[in-house]
């Protein structure tokens, strides 16, 4: 869900003294980002294990430096992060969730400049992690931190939790995360790894596609046969498959396994109005993921 349009700007509600930090902090701001960004925190490579630790190690000294609360929690792989400010007696709490890992840059030919040398382009950082998710982790605890060194205090408590395994499933999290319920305890979560709608146009995702995988045997003869002497008198297990796969969604795109509709909540109205005044051109968008038309 989007909103389109505010009838005041979120920068015009800042306390001014915050807002000049801010200000004055661009620079440095981007300098700490392209700091960040080039350590080559790849989660998913046994050789850039001291490089992950690194990135925590880096995050986990800015948070202290701006008299942050935190917390490294070792786990069978990489740290979690905890960090909070004080507590707003009556008011809400915040959780922000973030990662510090980044996925695998290859392939290599295809970047315009190398992956972990940070360069700005056209106003934008360009690097591994810039915008998945260090770029957005960085924005959040840049406000903070500037927020507190302002010498105003926050309206509400922020809590971040920051892991270093999001790019390869987060195990060690999800084995955490009965523990930290109570430390962790929030009213509401910010998950800031997405992107905004359009230059301009901030949005906040409320729902994205979920993933299941599994792997599926289709058992046939017990050995090969010739397609000529065999073919249509004995079942291909290829074309079973194909079968099965293809009767999983009807012809709308609509997903036609018995039941699983059944606990989905309907779309409410203030969804599908934020969406229409987005404005959103089907025809563009399917030119933007180069398809000649959409579907569903």
């Amino acid at each position: 869900m989007s909103q389109s349009e505010q009838s005041s700007s979120p920068a015009s509600q800042l306390p001014a003294e915050v807002q000049s930090r801010l200000d004055d902090g661009k620079q440095r701001h981007e300098a700490e980002l392209i700091e960040w960004l080039k350590i080559p925190s790849i989660s998913s490579d046994s050789s850039r294990r001291d490089d992950v630790h690194q990135a925590a190690n880096w995050l986990l000294e800015k948070m202290n430096a701006a008299g942050l609360q935190t917390e490294s929690i070792s786990t069978n792989g990489f740290p979690l992060l905890v960090a909070s400010t004080p507590p707003v007696p009556g008011a809400p709490v915040a959780l922000v969730y973030g990662h510090y890992d980044v996925q695998p840059p290859e392939p290599l030919d295809l970047w315009t400049s190398p992956p972990f040398e940070p360069v700005v382009r056209d106003g934008k950082v360009f690097a591994r992690g810039a915008t998945d998710d260090k770029g957005q982790v960085l924005t959040h605890i840049h406000s903070v931190c500037d927020w507190l060194a302002s010498g105003q205090r926050l309206p509400l408590q922020i809590k971040f939790l920051i892991e270093g395994e999001e790019e390869v499933g987060s195990q060690n999290l999800d084995d955490w995360l009965p523990e930290l319920a109570e430390k962790l305890a929030c009213d509401v979560v910010v998950v800031s790894d997405s992107s905004q709608y359009a230059p301009g146009r901030p949005a906040v995702t409320c729902g994205l596609r979920g993933i299941a995988t599994y792997e599926l045997f289709v058992d046939g003869p017990s050995h090969d046969l010739h397609s000529g002497s065999f073919g249509g008198a004995v079942a291909n297990p290829a074309m079973a498959l194909c079968q099965l796969l293809a009767s999983m969604k009807d012809a709308d795109g609509k997903i036609a396994i018995d039941g699983l509709y059944d606990d989905v909540a309907p779309i409410p109205d203030i969804e599908r109005n934020a969406w229409k005044q987005l404005g959103a051109d089907d025809e563009e968008f399917a030119s933007s993921v180069g398809a000649s038309e959409l579907h569903g």
